[in-house]
């Protein structure tokens, strides 16, 4: 009896347009113009690993940091719209907003792509949108992996993963926080890229606009590097608010003995209150799930004087105390 011979294609496997597609990202690549795109000699898309010349960065006795993310089930929203380009500005912040708040400039960023069939169009969406958020976080897309498996990924499934690093030069976060030290926030753009499971299910019954839900989270490399200069020496911190929300992440960066005293308002966002009014979701589970439209949070110095121009939210202080306090009261989501 004959054998029968398959190809890697047949498989279900194009290389063709894998070719095509890392063509194009060595072109998206050398888009991001700045300082670090001039000083980074190497080619490396293409490449079996992805260089990044420290020398010329001249930093005296740097401190690496690295954090790898992805956007979750806010894929399947993406899938709904046909439309992929947020989600690559999504996988960026996610990564570098969680270097920022250890005090990191964020130098490189690398994705991993995986799906059933390539589609060289969403493809070049997904890269488009991280090739933006690249030139926001001012950091350079080095290169990635791009990974076909139909035995994994079924018709238009894929999954999303981001790898980016920073650098850190005598400048590390947090510091000692004291009772009293204030805490502030930074108003998010949206739901940002956290709890889009529930999201999911509740759009199954109930409608909301999904272009809005598809907001990209917010950077916030330019808000924290221009709180550092114009309050040096007064910021004890800060918090990147994702999964966990405000409950999960604040405590995450306070010493130990101390805590969070959380007791003034803020406007919550119309979305967190369709989430919450569509769901059995108590206020506390919406804290401890969503940012509720706070993205970031800052701890100053107790004695610092907040600029109201900056745009800050006062949240509350630090207390002395192993637990943490939430006046819910004050929380309104209906």
């Amino acid at each position: 009896m004959k054998k029968k011979y398959f190809t890697y294609q047949k498989s279900g496997v194009n290389i063709s347009i894998a070719d095509k597609f890392v063509r194009y990202i060595s072109i998206i690549s050398k888009k991001t113009i700045n300082e670090k795109t001039k000083l980074n000699k190497f080619k490396n898309i293409g490449s079996f690993g992805s260089a990044f010349d420290l020398s010329k960065l001249k930093i005296k006795e740097p401190v690496i940091i690295s954090s790898t993310d992805g956007v979750g089930t806010k894929i399947e929203i993406a899938n709904q719209l046909n439309s992929f380009e947020t989600i690559g500005i999504d996988l960026v912040a996610m990564c570098v907003n969680d270097l920022i708040v250890q005090g990191a400039k964020p130098l490189f960023f690398l994705d991993y792509y995986a799906m059933g069939k390539l589609n060289l169009e969403i493809g070049k969406d997904i890269i488009n949108g991280i090739n933006i958020g690249c030139n926001e976080s001012e950091c350079l897309l080095l290169g990635g992996e791009t990974a076909e498996m139909p035995i994994i990924y079924k018709d238009k499934d894929f999954d999303l993963a981001g790898f980016s690093v920073g650098i850190i030069e005598n400048d590390i976060f947090p510091k000692n926080m004291e009772e009293g030290d204030l805490i502030y926030g930074i108003e998010s753009s949206g739901v940002h890229s956290n709890g889009f499971s529930l999201i999911n299910k509740i759009l199954e019954t109930k409608e909301y606009n999904i272009e809005e839900l598809m907001t990209p989270t917010k950077i916030y490399v330019k808000d924290l590097n221009k709180l550092k200069e114009k309050y040096k020496n007064k910021i004890k911190g800060f918090a990147h608010i994702t999964g966990g929300g405000l409950i999960d992440n604040i405590p995450r960066i306070i010493n130990e003995g101390y805590n969070m005293n959380i007791d003034k308002f803020w406007n919550i966002p119309n979305v967190f209150k369709w989430i919450y009014s569509n769901s059995d979701m108590k206020v506390s589970d919406m804290l401890k799930t969503y940012n509720c439209g706070i993205g970031m949070v800052v701890i100053f110095d107790k004695n610092t004087k907040i600029d109201i121009f900056d745009e800050l939210i006062e949240l509350g202080n630090i207390i002395k105390s192993r637990d943490y306090k939430i006046n819910y009261n004050k929380i309104i989501f209906n």
